[in-house]
């Protein structure tokens, strides 16, 4: 399952591309876990349901972020313990990671079970979408913790070398999502249950693979027992402390996307009810490819960047960033023509003409692609940071970018520029954090050479 790769010493671009491709194809099919549930419940169920799900999205974002953050964290500090020889130390991170992770989701899972009804309310939900939603979050919420390991144990089974198998755990989740979602939904009539229940499934499946991997065929990194005496517990504590500093951004960039679920929800209701939240849950199915790519572009990265980062290499860093970049912005401007081209077909996937949302969300989709250029910029210059602990900065343009941006976008556009004000939100937060990124660059840039 090991692949050929040494992060000290192996060509940047090769390295790159080794990590990169198979990274790329394990995102997509982690994106077709959103898309295809989309286009089942667009299609089987109709546009009510599709909102409905849009609806809960926020809340799942909310726990891949959770999974992002310690991913991230973990993989950083794992990283420079690689590069320094510390193989036990590294595990032992890893561990922690999964570990805590997984009993923090446990705890907010029951939490959001018990109070279900009151939690779709608040993430905005009418009274007319409320059965849909709280059937969806009361099918897929139990199983979040699978979702958690496998969100982890992707950048645990790719740090080990394996990027391929890493893949392999996505592609398998996303295809059994795919054969269930049709089942569930078209011949056995089981509607939104039925797509929440099989997206479930997929995930569990995913997940049980990187833990038998870590368990049984890891070449470096093993998942091991954690001691429970009180020194143990702290040192446990004071690192899963640090890990959580350096991924803070990682969890507030899903949940940027969350709030932006959340807030574009809030308006398009306002503005448009429900055909207009149906309308914007198409734009955000497609976004996770989107994000997906642009993410994968950064976790390739992102191990390159750390143990050359640990190793005292700044050049090959170097050269790593700027790879990225090129990689990202050649995506984002492909995405950005490809949402203009194709914005018929991309809803077409989703609902047919005879409902409302489609010319809404027909005419709303350009304006939100012209963000995609920008997000590419974004998003690799939020993961070097993490990458050189630097997570104090990734943090702060992460929350630039989600959240204070973002709001000004949602509440000053829309009475400027009416409903292409609200499309436009995204893509605003997106260029006012490229600038903030481009000017601390450039301030870095400055205090060098001098």
């Amino acid at each position: 399952m090991k692949d050929s790769i040494d992060f000290g010493s192996m060509n940047i671009s090769t390295l790159f591309r080794k990590l990169l491709i198979p990274t790329v194809l394990g995102m997509v099919f982690s994106a077709l876990f959103v898309i295809t549930d989309g286009i089942f419940v667009g299609k089987g169920i109709g546009s009510d349901a599709l909102a409905a799900v849009n609806i809960t999205a926020p809340l799942f974002m909310i726990a891949a972020g959770i999974g992002l953050m310690f991913g991230v964290g973990a993989s950083v500090v794992a990283s420079i313990h690689l590069s320094q020889g510390k193989r036990k130390v590294a595990s032992i991170n890893i561990t922690q990671a999964i570990a805590f992770s997984a009993l923090l989701i446990l705890i907010l899972s029951a939490l959001c079970l018990y109070f279900i009804e009151p939690l779709a309310r608040l993430l905005g939900s009418s009274d007319r979408l409320l059965p849909l939603a709280v059937e969806y979050m009361a099918w897929y919420i139990p199983f979040l913790v699978f979702y958690e390991v496998l969100n982890i144990g992707m950048f645990c089974i790719r740090l080990d070398g394996s990027p391929t198998y890493a893949m392999m755990c996505n592609a398998v989740a996303a295809i059994l999502n795919i054969i269930l979602d049709y089942i569930f939904i078209f011949e056995l009539g089981w509607g939104i249950m039925g797509a929440a229940f099989a997206t479930s499934l997929g995930t569990v499946v995913g997940g049980l693979m990187t833990l038998i991997y870590l368990l049984r065929f890891s070449r470096t990194l093993h998942l091991c027992r954690i001691k429970l005496s009180i020194k143990s517990l702290l040192l446990t504590l004071r690192n899963i402390g640090y890990m959580t500093k350096l991924g803070s951004s990682a969890f507030i960039s899903e949940a940027s996307i969350a709030c932006m679920m959340f807030l574009g929800n809030y308006v398009f209701i306002r503005h448009l009810g429900e055909d207009g939240v149906a309308a914007f849950s198409i734009a955000c199915y497609f976004f996770p490819i989107i994000f997906m790519v642009y993410n994968a572009i950064a976790q390739s990265a992102q191990p390159i960047i750390s143990y050359n980062f640990g190793a005292g290499q700044p050049e090959r860093v170097r050269k790593t960033l700027h790879l990225a970049i090129r990689t990202a912005l050649i995506c984002g401007i492909s995405f950005f023509i490809l949402t203009v081209l194709c914005c018929q077909d991309i809803v077409s996937l989703f609902i047919d003409r005879s409902y409302a949302a489609f010319d809404i969300a027909v005419n709303g989709l350009p304006y939100f692609g012209v963000g995609f250029i920008f997000f590419a910029v974004n998003m690799i210059g939020i993961g070097y940071y993490q990458s050189v602990e630097r997570g104090q900065r990734a943090t702060i343009i992460t929350l630039l970018r989600g959240v204070v941006f973002m709001l000004i976008g949602f509440f000053a556009l829309p009475p400027v520029l009416g409903i292409p004000g609200i499309w436009l939100a995204v893509p605003l937060a997106e260029l006012l954090t490229t600038f903030y990124i481009f000017g601390i660059y450039l301030k870095d840039r400055f205090i060098v050479c001098r």
